[in-house]
């Protein structure tokens, strides 16, 4: 479990191909206190520990979890968003995020507004009941606040604003239209939705 708020930015080392796919990233955490099996969310992944020394940690990457996240995001250099699994009695910064991503969004604008930069995105039609005015959204790993959401034919659009600080403890800082991010919807908006979709067989 994790709360969006994001810890330090890693570099993509190495990517190795062997049945699953390797990767090593570099970060400023303190390894030794890192155990092997632990948790590490990468732009929004929840991805286990595998490997470590002073400087770096390797997770496997699925391919699930290749066929399901941004295009690009598993490459020699990519910047990474990184935070540790929440502990008890840690701050909830943020909002409740699994590390599960539902989805791909891809930036089609970034504005302007005052220091901060508003930035919108377009996600496909079945993420689109998911967001809400106000609502919270994990943007590559980032705990986020949708500012607007407008329907559109093909699914939704919606508007999020980064603020100095996250821009500068962040990959976010450096979107642009085109680029594509990981999505994950506030879990409390997954279940409602389920529960509002069951329809249960009679006997």
């Amino acid at each position: 479990m994790f709360t969006g708020i994001i810890t330090d930015i890693g570099h993509i080392r190495s990517v190795e191909s062997r049945g699953d796919t390797r990767v090593v990233v570099e970060t400023a955490y303190d390894t030794a206190g890192v155990d092997l099996g632990a948790s590490i969310a990468c732009s929004g992944v929840c991805l286990t520990v595998v490997d470590k020394a002073p400087g770096w940690f390797a997770v496997d990457v699925s391919g699930e979890t290749l066929s399901r996240t941004a295009e690009g995001q598993w490459s020699e250099g990519r910047r990474l968003n990184l935070e540790r699994a929440m502990r008890l009695g840690d701050e909830l910064g943020g909002h409740i995020v699994t590390g599960h991503v539902d989805g791909v969004a891809e930036v089609v604008a970034v504005e302007p507004d005052g220091d901060s930069k508003r930035v919108s995105f377009a996600v496909p039609r079945d993420l689109a009941p998911f967001l809400a005015p106000k609502g919270s959204v994990t943007v590559d790993g980032v705990s986020l606040t949708v500012n607007t959401v407008e329907d559109t034919s093909d699914g939704a659009r919606f508007s999020i604003n980064l603020i100095p600080h996250t821009q500068a403890v962040t990959t976010l800082g450096a979107l642009e239209p085109g680029l594509a991010v990981n999505i994950e919807i506030d879990v409390l908006a997954r279940y409602l939705r389920r529960m509002q979709a069951y329809v249960p067989e009679r006997p």
